[in-house]
């Protein structure tokens, strides 16, 4: 008994002193890291159609490209949206809280277009709302022998406290890397998909073929996206302007295919929007939509922040396709014009995240700005900013282009992890004061280094107590080795190892 007391009290004074760590800002981050491991690649082609990654359902008619997103503000809708190939079929989407026992039913549209001589399928779009907070719902759509089921969470009450975990993954594509992806993701625990844009990279095709490979995609992704809501952000791979096939309308497979819920935060655009889920706001921007003053989108962030509650959704996330702060030659400073316009916001508004993709690498910033930037003046570099966001970048999901392995030399000083490998990231809420971040590549099982963080919150770190903080240390006892770890370990200061405080790395 003795020695059982004594531990408890080593292990409580070593939790002190990482809370200690964790509480103490530090005005000059560490020097960040550029991991030097290099992976084993697949071919970057993409997968071949006839492989059964992408197999068509049996029967006619049968509903495939199965998809859900969030459908309204709050969480307690989503739109379910499939394809019929054939023909229409039915728009009934029959759902209930019981497996095979489908109490209530829906009814959604149907569209479909046409992009050069391809002509898509019949795609389905059906919000299904009134849903109860933290329960699991089965669904069905199609018709007789031809019919699918499956099944979906929604999230926990909007709730200051409410932990829920978010995945992260951009710029995906459909090759052997995006599969690896995709299956670890699957793994994860995620519950919520953040995609941080490009999509399918069906516009790498020309012809008929730019529709067969959104259609490939749709259900390559449905393993995944059927039964947890996918939320969306278009990238450059999305536009899809291609004049010498008469196909000059923007984001045109994107905007048929993919449904967001845009008029609920009062956008007047799909392709920006706000969602609160659990205990975060989400802000979703267009990188290739007009952004600057006065311009639709930035008359809508600005109202859209406005309505940010921090006592409700204490965590800020900022989903947007071009990097504001990036230090990989591939697309180098391409962000720079959306920083000018929106940095100062972000920093005002005490924005936790800005997730990005485009860039084939994965690259952590530290909490730095450039609000003050003045040539003339010598203010010229970002600096360290406590209210500023974190940058990931994670457009590493597996894309046939390969990935982006030439970063700046020397790593500049707001960089604080970059690695040029695929793989996925998921944020793990715990309440409102801390988070539990991790960046996984594809390689995981191996003595290999990946990005481990824990954030606070940066508008409710000032409410975290003593009381709090041993309320936490007891909670964890019994939990994965991993979250002891996270509430004992004192040593946390090494960047890209096993775990880090964000203060430290």
């Amino acid at each position: 008994m003795l020695l059982l007391t004594s531990r408890l009290r080593l292990q409580l004074f070593r939790f002190v002193i990482a809370l200690v760590l964790v509480l103490s800002y530090v005005e000059n981050g560490s020097v960040g890291l550029t991991s030097t491991f290099v992976r084993e690649q697949w071919s970057a082609a993409d997968i071949p159609l006839g492989d059964e990654v992408f197999a068509i359902p049996k029967g006619y008619n049968a509903p495939q490209q199965v998809h859900i997103t969030q459908g309204d503000y709050d969480g307690k809708a989503v739109i379910i949206s499939w394809v019929t190939p054939d023909e229409p079929g039915s728009n009934t989407v029959k759902y209930g809280t019981s497996d095979k026992r489908y109490d209530f039913s829906a009814e959604g549209v149907v569209t479909n277009y046409t992009f050069y001589k391809y002509k898509s399928g019949y795609i389905h779009h059906c919000l299904v709302d009134g849903l109860e907070y933290d329960a699991k719902y089965y669904y069905k759509i199609g018709e007789g022998d031809s019919s699918r089921q499956f099944w979906f969470r929604t999230p926990p009450e909007i709730d200051p406290d409410a932990s829920y975990t978010f995945g992260i993954i951009g710029d995906l594509g459909q090759t052997y890397n995006s599969l690896s992806t995709l299956e670890h993701y699957m793994q994860s625990g995620g519950q919520t998909l953040l995609f941080a844009g490009d999509l399918s990279y069906a516009d790498k095709y020309q012809y008929n073929d730019v529709g067969i490979r959104w259609d490939s995609w749709g259900r390559f992704v449905e393993r995944s996206a059927a039964y947890q809501p996918w939320i969306w952000s278009a990238g450059n791979h999305e536009i899809e302007y291609m004049p010498d096939m008469e196909e000059v309308l923007p984001f045109k497979s994107f905007l048929h295919r993919f449904a967001t819920p845009h008029t609920a935060s009062k956008s007047t655009n799909p392709l920006w929007y706000a969602v609160r889920r659990a205990s975060a706001h989400i802000i979703v921007l267009s990188s290739y939509s007009p952004f600057v003053k006065y311009t639709p989108q930035w008359r809508w962030l600005r109202e859209e922040l406005t309505r940010v509650n921090r006592e409700k959704t204490p965590w800020l996330i900022v989903i947007m396709h071009v990097p504001i702060y990036n230090s990989n030659a591939a697309h180098y400073m391409e962000g720079e014009s959306m920083r000018a316009v929106y940095e100062s916001w972000f920093v005002k508004a005490k924005v936790d995240f800005i997730f990005a993709g485009h860039v084939h690498a994965y690259e952590r910033s530290y909490r730095i700005s450039n609000i003050h930037y003045n040539v003339s003046s010598g203010d010229r570099y970002p600096v360290p900013d406590k209210s500023a966001p974190v940058y990931l970048t994670v457009g590493d999901g597996g894309n046939q282009a390969g990935l982006s392995g030439r970063f700046l030399d020397p790593q500049p000083e707001y960089s604080a992890f970059r690695e040029a490998s695929y793989g996925h990231s998921t944020l793990e809420i715990r309440n409102r004061t801390h988070a539990f971040y991790h960046w996984n590549r594809n390689d995981d099982g191996k003595p290999v280094r990946t990005d481990s963080v824990i954030f606070h919150n940066q508008y409710c770190v000032n409410d975290f107590d003593i009381s709090q903080a041993l309320d936490k240390y007891y909670s964890c006892i019994g939990k994965s080795a991993l979250w002891q770890a996270i509430c004992t370990e004192g040593d946390m200061s090494r960047p890209g190892d096993m775990l880090v405080t964000e203060d430290d790395g």
